[in-house]
Formats: structure tokens, C-alpha cells, sequence
């Protein structure tokens, strides 16, 4: 009666159907578990006030702020990992307010972390892994910084999620004489 792709097309939509049912319960399932235990995270962030020098950037005619820091972390990122979890992105974010009132955020390092055992961040004496200069050329500001691990949590099915594992505030800026 019915030809050969007509049946081929309707075991093939019959499969695609269930394939996208059961993804739809996968994320349900995580949500919901996410929802009825969501998960303790604890972390710890110090450091030492950030140094900045008035340096002149390369292949650049003007004269910048750049910062220099030293840090310490702990984390224990073990309760994220589950059934779904793929895998971890953290990042350390400097957010502050430069001369002009202009707010800003900026990402001085990261890791990704793929395995429940590498999930408890340790990281000591640790530099900035990424430039922390002010490209506005106007300063980095009279008041500090506030610093965040944060964290974005990537399944294999669903949703991503951000969060944040630890904060310090008001850390201030040491202004130095140049480089």
C-alpha cells in the first residue's frame, strides 16, 4: 500500500518525536532536582591591594593604568557536578568604577574544570592571567574594587546556569609611579 519512504518517514518522525520527548524529561528532571536540592557551594577569595602603574602599552601612543594582583581562592565546586553536569567555567571578575563614574567588569582569570575530582579549587599566590589595565585612560578611580568567582555550569541537557561562589569587596587600588 504505502511506499517504502513513506514508511521510512514515519519511523523516522516517530523517533524524533520520542528522542525530543525524552530530552524534555531530562531537563525536567533537572530542574526539578536543582529545585528540591539546590547545591551548597563555599569559596573564599583574599588578596593583597592591587598595584597599578601608569605604563605605556605596546603599539599604543598613550600612557594607561595597568593593575597587578595577587590572589588566593578556595572553592569546593563538588556539589555542581551531577548526573548532567558537562562541565564548569569559572572565572574571577574584577568589577569597578573608573574616574569617569563608568562602571566595568572585567574577567582576570579562568578555568575549565571537566571532572568532579578537579572541582576543588586551591589556587594560591595566583596572578592575573588576563591584562587588567584602563583602557579609558582617565584612571582606574579613587575607590576599590569588589572581586566575584563565579561560575557557569554548562549540562548536557538543559539549561545553563551562572552563579556566584565567593565575593570580596572594597579591595583598594595601590597607585604606583611607572613601570
Amino acid at each position: 500500500m504505502h511506499s517504502f519512504f513513506t514508511r521510512v518517514n514515519n519511523v523516522s518522525a516517530l523517533l524524533s518525536s520520542c528522542t525530543m520527548a525524552l530530552l524534555a524529561a531530562i531537563t525536567i528532571a533537572s530542574l526539578l532536582q536543582e529545585a528540591i536540592y539546590p547545591p551548597q557551594i563555599q569559596g573564599e577569595i583574599s588578596m593583597k591591594p592591587v598595584k597599578v602603574f601608569h605604563a605605556k602599552a605596546p603599539r599604543q601612543r598613550r600612557r594607561q593604568e595597568m593593575g597587578f594582583l595577587n590572589f588566593n581562592m578556595t572553592a569546593d565546586l563538588t556539589p555542581l557536578f551531577t548526573w548532567n553536569t558537562k562541565q564548569l567555567f569559572l572565572s574571577l571578575e574584577a568589577e569597578y568604577e573608573n574616574a569617569q563614574g563608568v562602571n566595568n567588569t572585567i574577567v582576570l582569570w579562568d578555568r575549565i574544570v571537566r571532572r568532579p575530582e578537579d572541582a576543588r579549587v586551591n589556587v594560591i599566590g595566583a596572578k592575573n592571567k588576563y591584562a587588567f589595565k584602563e583602557i579609558g585612560g582617565k584612571g582606574f578611580g579613587k575607590g576599590g574594587a569588589s572581586y566575584a568567582l563565579k561560575f557557569n555550569l554548562m549540562p548536557y541537557v538543559g539549561m545553563l546556569r551562572y552563579g556566584e561562589a565567593a565575593r570580596i569587596s572594597d579591595v583598594p587600588f595601590d597607585v604606583r609611579e611607572e613601570l
